[in-house]
């Protein structure tokens, strides 16, 4: 029960730099989504490997598709097909 008596002083301290350590965390998580949404590498990991290449692939995506829908003939094939599905 001796060891109780010393232990209680000390709470404090660790709560302190528990809350310390957290607000840390907190703040490296939310410079690593400003990084990902600024397109910069995050952090060399398997996760962030992916991320790299799902967001390299989904840009890819947007690109294909902004040149079919801004594209003349694309955009006219678009228009008649939307017409089609209207009628039906």
């Amino acid at each position: 029960m001796d060891w109780l008596g010393y232990l209680i002083p000390l709470a404090p301290f660790g709560l302190g730099g528990l809350w310390i350590w957290t607000r840390h965390q907190s703040k490296m998580v939310d410079k690593q989504k400003e990084l990902l949404l600024l397109g910069k590498n995050v952090p060399e990991s398997e996760d962030g490997r992916r991320m790299n290449e799902d967001m390299k692939y989904l840009k890819e995506r947007v690109a294909t598709l902004e040149k079919i829908v801004t594209d003349e003939r694309g955009a006219r094939e678009l228009e008649s097909e939307i017409a089609k599905l209207k009628d039906s």
